[in-house]
């Protein structure tokens, strides 16, 4: 199985290293539902699949 058949999850750690913005920023953004969608599990800790930080990405990309 290659590693792109199975969307690896990724933590909020790992999206805030990724985006260099602090953890408030990335949770007021969630708080406003302009984060990436997540996935929260039974434990509390969130994910977010590697897909739909992509997409997210590539969203707010600039078109000029």
């Amino acid at each position: 199985m290659s590693t792109r058949a199975v969307d690896e999850k990724m933590t909020i750690r790992e999206i805030l290293a990724d985006l260099r913005v602090p953890p408030s920023t990335f949770h007021r953004w969630r708080q406003l539902g302009k984060a990436p969608r997540s996935i929260k599990l039974p434990n509390g800790d969130v994910r977010i699949r590697r897909s739909e930080y992509e997409r997210w990405l590539a969203e707010r990309e600039d078109a000029a």
